[in-house]
This record gives C-alpha cells, structure tokens and sequence, in this order.
C-alpha cells in the first residue's frame, strides 16, 4: 500500500515566511524524489481578521479589523504522523497565535 501524501497550504507574513519555511522542512515537509525543501510560494495577498475577547494577537489589537500583507505557501508532507509533525512546527514557528493553515489527502492517479 502507497503511503498517504498530504498537500500543507497556509499563510505568512513574509518578515515570518522564511523561518516558517525552516520549521516545517526541518520537520519532514518538501520532500519529492531526491528533491528537498520544495514548495510553492505565491505573491503577496490580504490576510483579514479580527481578534475577540481572550484573543492575543501578535498583530493588531482586541476588537478591530485587521488586513495585513501574507504569502501563500505550499508543500508536499509524505505519510500523516509527518504531515502531524509539520503542522506542529508550523504552529511553533508561525507569529500568528491561530496561524491559517490547510491540510488536504492527495490521491495517487
């Protein structure tokens, strides 16, 4: 039986990216082939959110709206005990304290 493949997506400031990249490579992410440390990084775009009650942004304040500047970054995780300790790194290393992130099983075709 094939091991799983899961694709990681998630959003960064960039000031944050590269140390967010080093985390989850460290970790297992980016590994294709004979290849290491591949993603796919998109240009920037408009991340929203407000924080509520109990909240402890690491940007903006309690109660009020904010749009910052985050990359797009995606990459490969093989097998889900990986992917589980990706996505650890990733919530260590990213500023944010809820980062955005996705997980998604890919099919083998």
């Amino acid at each position: 039986m094939a091991t799983s493949r899961f694709r990681l997506v998630f959003h960064v400031p960039p000031s944050a990216a590269a140390a967010c990249k080093s985390a989850i490579f460290a970790a297992g992410a980016g590994r294709q082939g004979n290849y290491s440390e591949c993603c796919f990084t998109t240009a920037l775009g408009t991340g929203q959110f407000r924080p509520t009650a109990g909240a402890n942004p690491a940007i903006g304040k309690v109660g009020t709206l904010e749009e910052v500047e985050e990359l797009c970054v995606e990459t490969l995780c093989v097998g889900e005990e990986t992917t589980k300790k990706v996505v650890a790194a990733l919530k260590t290393a990213h500023p944010y304290e809820e980062p955005s992130y996705s997980v998604y099983k890919l099919e083998d075709f």
